[in-house]
């Protein structure tokens, strides 16, 4: 049998989870001492007022290699094939982890781990075109060929609301965020090559969304596309942007989802953003 498995960077509706029976390896988050765990279905109101709250930034933990073997074993059954896709590697160890599990376990699965250079909804449109790779009748080699060509073709675009958090996190500087707050600056970033980048800086949200839409409709040039509109904590202004792109953008399929915490931990309530990966010939 072939399991599916991401972990909690990934963005996609929950229902997802059990239609495309995708499995979520957790991350916990900490605040000094005490664990937050990010499992896919965390209350993310709650996190961001602890935050706040604390004023300090929370980091993520990295499960250890025997964490991430006793998932592997709980979610399968010895002999089952495992594709296992992950947040990029340049953005979090966990892919290294990963990969350091399965070549321990590969007398008991065989486990094709994947470097998704992305995360947030990226990963969670990937899971489930492994679904339908598998329906069509590929093998987990071609799928995985697949994936390292969607990869390349995906389209993460999005505006943060404010630079607090990045601040917290140590992304930013005290005089870059009180200048972002004097000016009504909006950062658009971009991800390129696994990482993300800041690479316009907006006066005022409503024309850093369009900055976004515009962006992504120049970068897909008409193409048909699964579109995903994330957010962190502000669902209004993600749906109005969805209900914009289907006017703009050749979307076959279109959702709204709240951006994963470990993503959101460093961007802050207000982030908002788009995703987009091409349909496959593959997928029908």
């Amino acid at each position: 049998m072939l399991r599916v498995v991401t972990d909690a960077a990934a963005d996609m509706p929950l229902e997802w989870l059990e239609e495309h029976k995708v499995d979520v390896l957790p991350l916990y988050i900490r605040f000094g001492e005490e664990s937050y765990l990010s499992d896919g279905r965390s209350d993310a109101p709650t996190f961001y007022q602890r935050v706040l709250e604390r004023r300090a930034a929370p980091k993520t933990s990295l499960p250890s290699p025997e964490q991430v073997k006793a998932f592997y074993r709980k979610i399968a059954q010895k002999g089952d094939v495992i594709i296992s896709l992950h947040v990029a590697s340049k953005m979090s160890g966990t892919f290294s982890v990963v990969q350091t599990a399965a070549s321990e376990l590969k007398r008991e699965f065989e486990i094709y781990v994947f470097d998704s250079q992305a995360g947030s909804a990226a990963l969670g449109l990937m899971c489930r075109e492994v679904r339908r790779l598998e329906a069509v009748g590929l093998l987990p080699r071609q799928i995985i060929e697949r994936l390292e060509v969607l990869r390349q073709q995906v389209t993460v675009i999005f505006t943060l609301n404010t630079l607090d958090f990045a601040y917290l996190s140590g992304r930013v500087s005290a005089l870059q965020n009180a200048m972002s707050v004097l000016l009504k600056i909006k950062p658009v970033i971009v991800l390129r090559d696994g990482v993300l980048q800041m690479t316009e800086k907006v006066r005022t949200r409503q024309n850093a969304l369009q900055r976004v839409l515009a962006m992504v409709e120049e970068k897909l040039q008409g193409q048909l596309d699964d579109v995903v509109v994330v957010h962190a904590n502000d669902l209004l202004a993600a749906q109005h942007l969805l209900s914009v792109v289907k006017q703009v953008l050749r979307v076959r399929g279109g959702w709204v989802s709240e951006l994963s915490l470990p993503v959101a931990a460093n961007l802050g309530p207000g982030t908002i953003g788009i995703v987009a990966l091409p349909i496959g010939e593959e997928a029908g």
